[in-house]
Protein backbone atom coordinates (compact mmCIF):
# COMPACT_ATOMS: atom_id res chain seq x y z
CA UNK A 1 0.00 0.00 0.00
CA UNK A 2 1.20 3.52 -1.07
CA UNK A 3 1.81 6.11 1.81
CA UNK A 4 -0.53 8.15 0.80
CA UNK A 5 -2.73 5.18 1.04
CA UNK A 6 -2.01 4.01 4.18
CA UNK A 7 -2.90 7.84 5.98
CA UNK A 8 -6.38 7.41 4.22
CA UNK A 9 -6.58 3.93 5.61
CA UNK A 10 -5.59 5.36 9.24
CA UNK A 11 -7.68 8.46 8.86
CA UNK A 12 -11.31 6.82 7.80
CA UNK A 13 -10.57 3.78 11.07
CA UNK A 14 -9.94 7.15 12.97
CA UNK A 15 -13.43 8.59 11.77
CA UNK A 16 -15.39 5.59 12.68
CA UNK A 17 -13.32 4.59 15.95
CA UNK A 18 -14.31 8.07 17.57
CA UNK A 19 -17.52 7.71 16.21
CA UNK A 20 -18.40 4.54 17.88
CA UNK A 21 -16.78 6.38 21.04
CA UNK A 22 -18.60 8.93 21.38
CA UNK A 23 -21.80 6.35 20.79
CA UNK A 24 -23.01 8.12 17.62
CA UNK A 25 -25.12 6.70 14.67
CA UNK A 26 -24.63 7.48 11.30
CA UNK A 27 -27.63 9.95 11.35
CA UNK A 28 -26.86 11.86 14.96
CA UNK A 29 -23.18 12.46 13.24
CA UNK A 30 -24.83 13.93 10.02
CA UNK A 31 -27.14 15.56 11.65
CA UNK A 32 -23.92 17.71 13.42
CA UNK A 33 -21.80 17.88 10.18
CA UNK A 34 -24.77 18.77 7.41
CA UNK A 35 -23.24 15.60 5.28
CA UNK A 36 -25.53 12.58 4.92
CA UNK A 37 -25.84 9.22 6.81
CA UNK A 38 -24.81 7.57 3.05
CA UNK A 39 -21.56 10.09 2.73
CA UNK A 40 -20.20 9.21 5.98
CA UNK A 41 -20.38 5.17 5.73
CA UNK A 42 -18.73 5.59 2.30
CA UNK A 43 -16.08 7.69 3.79
CA UNK A 44 -15.52 5.53 6.66
CA UNK A 45 -15.97 2.48 4.69
CA UNK A 46 -13.19 3.89 1.93
CA UNK A 47 -16.06 3.81 -0.75
CA UNK A 48 -15.63 7.89 -1.33
CA UNK A 49 -12.33 9.85 -1.59
CA UNK A 50 -11.56 12.09 1.45
CA UNK A 51 -11.73 15.47 1.07
CA UNK A 52 -10.83 18.76 3.10
CA UNK A 53 -14.70 19.37 2.74
CA UNK A 54 -15.40 16.49 4.74
CA UNK A 55 -12.74 16.05 7.05
CA UNK A 56 -13.43 19.26 8.15
CA UNK A 57 -17.30 19.39 9.74
CA UNK A 58 -16.27 16.00 10.55
CA UNK A 59 -12.95 16.73 12.79
CA UNK A 60 -15.29 19.34 14.21
CA UNK A 61 -18.16 17.13 14.81
CA UNK A 62 -16.02 14.12 16.66
CA UNK A 63 -13.94 16.85 18.64
CA UNK A 64 -10.70 15.93 17.28
CA UNK A 65 -7.78 18.66 14.91
CA UNK A 66 -6.93 18.12 11.57
CA UNK A 67 -3.46 17.33 12.98
CA UNK A 68 -4.43 14.40 15.21
CA UNK A 69 -6.57 13.13 12.60
CA UNK A 70 -4.06 13.04 9.89
CA UNK A 71 -0.91 11.96 12.37
CA UNK A 72 1.16 9.81 11.55
CA UNK A 73 4.09 9.36 13.06
CA UNK A 74 5.50 6.31 14.01
CA UNK A 75 4.75 5.25 17.86
CA UNK A 76 6.77 2.32 18.54
CA UNK A 77 9.24 3.75 20.81
CA UNK A 78 6.51 4.54 23.96
CA UNK A 79 9.18 4.72 26.73
CA UNK A 80 10.11 8.01 28.19
CA UNK A 81 13.57 8.35 29.45
CA UNK A 82 13.20 11.24 32.19
CA UNK A 83 16.61 12.79 33.00
CA UNK A 84 16.76 15.44 35.86
CA UNK A 85 17.01 18.65 35.89
CA UNK A 86 17.52 21.09 38.84
CA UNK A 87 16.96 24.56 39.54
CA UNK A 88 17.19 26.37 42.85
CA UNK A 89 15.46 24.40 45.57
CA UNK A 90 13.51 21.51 43.53
CA UNK A 91 14.37 19.21 41.13
CA UNK A 92 11.99 17.35 38.01
CA UNK A 93 11.87 14.78 35.74
CA UNK A 94 9.53 15.38 32.43
CA UNK A 95 7.09 12.42 31.98
CA UNK A 96 5.57 13.55 28.78
CA UNK A 97 7.11 14.51 25.17
CA UNK A 98 7.57 18.34 24.65
CA UNK A 99 4.92 18.31 21.51
CA UNK A 100 2.30 16.46 24.34
CA UNK A 101 -0.82 18.98 25.04
CA UNK A 102 -0.71 18.20 28.41
CA UNK A 103 2.17 17.50 31.10
CA UNK A 104 3.10 15.34 33.16
CA UNK A 105 6.23 15.56 35.61
CA UNK A 106 7.84 14.33 38.43
CA UNK A 107 9.05 17.42 41.08
CA UNK A 108 11.62 16.87 43.98
CA UNK A 109 11.01 20.09 46.38
CA UNK A 110 13.32 20.96 48.87
CA UNK A 111 12.53 22.62 52.62
CA UNK A 112 12.56 26.28 52.15
CA UNK A 113 12.15 29.72 54.63
CA UNK A 114 11.63 31.70 51.77
CA UNK A 115 8.34 33.32 51.89
CA UNK A 116 5.90 31.54 49.30
CA UNK A 117 5.46 34.33 46.36
CA UNK A 118 2.25 33.30 44.66
CA UNK A 119 1.23 33.62 40.95
CA UNK A 120 -2.03 32.88 38.62
CA UNK A 121 -2.49 31.49 35.69
CA UNK A 122 -5.13 30.24 33.09
CA UNK A 123 -6.44 26.35 33.86
CA UNK A 124 -6.61 23.81 36.06
CA UNK A 125 -3.64 22.09 38.01
CA UNK A 126 -3.18 18.54 39.47
CA UNK A 127 -0.72 16.98 41.61
CA UNK A 128 -0.17 13.64 44.08
CA UNK A 129 1.94 13.61 46.52
CA UNK A 130 4.01 10.66 46.23
CA UNK A 131 6.37 11.25 49.81
CA UNK A 132 6.67 14.12 52.31
CA UNK A 133 4.07 16.51 52.96
CA UNK A 134 3.50 20.04 50.57
CA UNK A 135 2.09 23.15 51.85
CA UNK A 136 -0.26 24.39 49.45
CA UNK A 137 -1.31 27.92 49.30
CA UNK A 138 -4.86 29.05 47.95
CA UNK A 139 -5.06 32.92 48.42
CA UNK A 140 -5.46 33.14 52.06
CA UNK A 141 -6.01 29.65 52.69
CA UNK A 142 -3.34 27.11 53.86
CA UNK A 143 -3.76 23.13 52.91
CA UNK A 144 -1.42 20.37 53.86
CA UNK A 145 -1.38 17.69 51.45
CA UNK A 146 0.13 14.48 52.98
CA UNK A 147 1.70 11.70 50.69
CA UNK A 148 -0.84 9.34 49.29
CA UNK A 149 -3.42 12.75 48.87
CA UNK A 150 -3.88 14.47 45.86
CA UNK A 151 -4.95 18.17 44.86
CA UNK A 152 -6.74 19.94 42.19
CA UNK A 153 -7.18 23.64 42.13
CA UNK A 154 -8.04 26.66 39.65
CA UNK A 155 -4.98 28.15 39.20
CA UNK A 156 -6.37 31.75 38.45
CA UNK A 157 -6.65 31.67 42.82
CA UNK A 158 -3.36 33.14 43.74
CA UNK A 159 -1.35 29.86 44.57
CA UNK A 160 2.21 28.15 45.49
CA UNK A 161 3.49 24.97 47.63
CA UNK A 162 6.41 23.92 49.10
CA UNK A 163 7.88 21.20 50.82
CA UNK A 164 7.46 21.00 54.79
CA UNK A 165 9.81 20.05 57.63
CA UNK A 166 11.78 17.70 54.96
CA UNK A 167 11.97 17.04 50.89
CA UNK A 168 8.82 16.14 48.87
CA UNK A 169 8.62 14.16 46.00
CA UNK A 170 5.67 14.96 43.61
CA UNK A 171 3.43 14.18 40.53
CA UNK A 172 2.15 17.20 38.36
CA UNK A 173 -0.23 17.02 35.37
CA UNK A 174 -0.99 21.01 33.73
CA UNK A 175 -1.60 21.86 30.55
CA UNK A 176 0.72 24.37 28.17
CA UNK A 177 -0.35 27.67 30.88
CA UNK A 178 1.37 25.73 33.67
CA UNK A 179 4.09 24.75 32.09
CA UNK A 180 5.03 28.32 31.42
CA UNK A 181 4.20 29.00 35.31
CA UNK A 182 6.11 25.48 36.87
CA UNK A 183 9.38 25.34 34.46
CA UNK A 184 9.70 29.02 33.23
CA UNK A 185 8.72 30.64 36.30
CA UNK A 186 12.09 30.87 37.10
CA UNK A 187 13.58 32.61 34.47
CA UNK A 188 11.00 34.68 33.26
CA UNK A 189 9.20 35.96 36.52
CA UNK A 190 5.89 37.57 36.52
CA UNK A 191 3.59 40.01 39.04
CA UNK A 192 3.58 38.30 42.54
CA UNK A 193 0.58 38.45 44.38
CA UNK A 194 0.61 38.95 48.41
CA UNK A 195 -2.28 36.51 49.92
CA UNK A 196 -4.54 39.45 50.80
CA UNK A 197 -4.19 40.68 47.30
CA UNK A 198 -7.25 40.65 45.22
CA UNK A 199 -6.69 38.27 41.85
CA UNK A 200 -8.36 41.86 40.35
CA UNK A 201 -5.23 44.01 41.50
CA UNK A 202 -2.95 41.39 38.98
CA UNK A 203 -1.27 43.18 36.21
CA UNK A 204 -0.13 40.21 33.77
CA UNK A 205 -1.94 36.94 35.10
CA UNK A 206 0.23 34.59 33.37
CA UNK A 207 2.23 32.56 35.88
CA UNK A 208 3.17 31.92 39.01
CA UNK A 209 6.00 29.78 40.57
CA UNK A 210 6.56 27.19 43.21
CA UNK A 211 8.73 28.13 46.12
CA UNK A 212 12.28 26.79 46.08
Amino acid sequence: MSELGEIERMVRTRLRALRNTLGLSLDELAARTNLSPSTISRVETGKRTISLEVLLPLATALHVDLDALLDVRNDEDVVIRPAPDRSGGRTTWMLSRPTSSTIALKMRLEPTHKRLEQRVHPGHDWFFVLEGRVRLSLGDREVTVEAGEAAEFATMTPHAFSAIDGAAELIMIFDRDGEHAHLHGNTRRGPTVPPSSPIGSVDDPSRHQCAE
